[in-house]
């Protein structure tokens, strides 16, 4: 009878680093190898990590009651950051997105109107005139618009108020004026109401698109349009293609497209997915 030789057990392959390192012609000890080895374990998870979270997911949460009662405030829960390389967003979805939360003088032009006006660097803009200052792109809509001779005036934050004189013929952007624009941005999640091409209006509590009225669980809410600082929406709105409208599900506490315009496609994240805390609230969102 033959007999069957055991084949001999592969020797486990050394870490890379540890390949590397003979390479080099370094014959580290057993504590160091096992310190190298995982170094390398580290490292490589360190690394899938930051892809998985720059390319695959993101945890969040909202710090306001915008969402209620589909995500409450300090709700945490996972974005699918992939979802939208494969599909369009599309009305009634529930939306991540990166978009400004603060307008802030980076710096002041040397020579220009608001270096005269002494406005400082730093200050978080509130007011151009009367107008509220959203973003940067809002606020220069309003400047584009006003006829040459306009008085321009800015309003911080903290209070203070700048005199930059009455506009130029060729005054058309902030810089014109000798502001450079530092915007802090920040995620926000709400609800997709229109998107590029189509005409929305909010009219007696309810959401109408191209003339139709949204119906349905996602829009069985009354949405608020009577404030004075509403600047879209409240009339009929064309979205700009490759953008996007979007309202907070309590509408009553929702910074939102109502106020600042529309969001553009490039600031997309992604789409909810699965909530993680509070765990009495776990699953799928």
């Amino acid at each position: 009878m033959k007999l069957m030789r055991r084949k001999p057990k592969k020797q486990k392959k050394p870490a890379m680093i540890l390949r590397l390192a003979a390479r080099w012609g370094y014959k580290p000890g057993r504590v160091m190898s096992e310190v190298l080895e995982w170094t390398e374990v580290i490292v490589v998870a360190v690394g899938l990590a930051a892809i998985i979270m720059s390319f695959v997911t993101v945890r969040m949460h909202v710090p306001t009651g915008s969402m209620i009662p589909t995500i409450d405030p300090k709700d945490s829960f996972f974005v699918d950051r992939i979802t939208y390389y494969f599909r369009d967003p599309k009305p009634g979805d529930i939306v991540v997105f990166r978009h400004t939360e603060e307008v802030l003088v980076g710096r002041v032009l040397e020579g220009s109107l608001a270096d005269a006006a002494d406005v400082e660097v730093g200050a978080r803009l509130l007011y151009l005139n009367t107008d509220p200052v959203y973003t940067k792109a809002l606020a220069e809509s309003y400047l584009a618009s006003w006829p040459e001779g306009t008085s321009l005036r800015l309003s911080t934050a903290a209070g203070e108020r700048y005199d930059l004189g009455a506009k130029a013929s060729d005054v058309s952007t902030l810089e014109d004026l000798g502001i450079v624009i530092r915007e802090k941005r920040m995620r926000y999640v709400k609800r997709l109401i229109a998107t590029g091409g189509q005409t929305v209006q909010i009219i007696d509590g309810a959401i109408y698109v191209d003339g139709v009225r949204l119906e349905g669980n996602r829009f069985d809410r009354t949405y608020l349009s009577h404030d004075t600082r509403f600047r879209f929406g409240v009339e009929p709105t064309l979205v700009p293609e490759n953008h996007y409208f979007v309202l907070g599900d309590n509408s009553a506490d929702s910074f939102d497209s109502r106020y600042w315009g529309f969001v553009d496609d490039r600031d997309m994240i992604g789409v909810p997915y699965l909530r993680v805390w509070p765990l009495n609230r776990f699953g799928p969102m």
